[in-house]
């Protein structure tokens, strides 16, 4: 238990880069070890994982090694992530993760009667759902291929996925307490409504003097509600919507490390890469240096 409160401790709360035109993300890559910390955000996720024997799975408040390969699915705000090996740091691991919005799927939909096995998957993944290896080996040449289709073809195969999901047998739930972030900003209209605006105009200047205004907060109240509801203070918050962004040009584009760093609403270089760094562990230039892989939005 001690060592679990130390892992939430130091929970990290991800900004993806999915606007809401985006119906969902598909990152496709390989890399020799996982460098994100465990987190959380509002996006569904599903997760397969192949060549990472003996690394570490976290979801929620459950913690378990994992085997050659793996299939996860977990859900809106659910605290997940996987930790590596250290006696297997030398071995390509293969990672495909498909994130998508919650609410692409409105509660309406949900309630027809041929989408209740999806239904009862979004609620399952609220515990965060293994699927067994049979479920991944009928379902792997899907995986790998929504990283190649384009259009509403993907769109189709990316729905046809998660029926196949949610109609597959053994699974198995990985917590039985979500342990989703309750604090977010998604339980506070000021902040969602701080979130909201911050995406809009994260390429222009933003002053916390105008932001409190927006919600009609002194600026002293309204930095002591942004550190508590996220954890870090106003420009940490904001830079976290900028660096999703510019994650997603170093990747996805062919703009200079210079361009994105303007075009995400930095006012220097250096403090771009300072930035970016304490987030990737790593400089923009030698993250997409070192990037392997696709990432498509649809």
């Amino acid at each position: 238990m001690v060592a679990l409160k130390q892992k939430m401790s130091k929970i990290h709360r991800e900004i993806t880069p999915l606007t809401e035109n985006d119906c969902f993300l598909v990152m496709d890559r390989e890399r020799h070890s996982f460098t994100f910390p465990i987190h959380f955000h509002p996006e569904f996720e599903i997760n397969y994982i192949c060549n990472a024997a003996g690394a570490k799975r976290v979801v929620g408040d459950h913690v378990g090694e994992i085997g050659e390969r793996e299939l996860v699915m977990v859900g809106s705000n659910v605290y997940h992530g996987w930790e590596n090996d250290k006696n297997n740091q030398n071995v390509l691991l293969h990672e495909i993760t498909i994130q998508f919005p919650k609410e692409l799927f409105t509660e309406s939909t949900l309630n027809k009667n041929i989408l209740s096995p999806i239904k009862k998957l979004f609620k399952n993944a609220e515990q965060g759902i293994l699927f067994s290896p049979e479920t991944m080996r009928i379902l792997e040449p899907k995986l790998f291929e929504l990283s190649k289709k384009s259009g509403f073809d993907n769109f189709l195969a990316f729905q046809s996925l998660l029926y196949d999901l949610a109609i597959s047998r053994d699974q198995k739930f990985l917590t039985n307490i979500s342990l989703e972030a309750k604090d977010s900003f998604h339980n506070s209209k000021r902040i969602e409504t701080v979130y909201n605006y911050i995406k809009k105009n994260f390429k222009e200047e933003l002053r916390i003097n105008d932001i409190a205004a927006l919600i009609n907060m002194p600026v002293v109240s309204f930095s002591r509600l942004i550190k508590k509801r996220t954890g870090k203070t106003f420009v940490e918050f904001v830079n976290e919507v900028r660096l999703g962004y510019a994650t997603w040009n170093l990747i996805e584009t062919n703009k200079s490390v210079s361009e994105i760093c303007f075009e995400c609403g930095f006012n220097n270089i250096s403090n771009f890469n300072r930035a970016f760094k304490k987030r990737q562990n790593c400089t923009p230039s030698e993250f997409r240096e070192n990037f392997n892989g696709v990432k498509n939005v649809y």
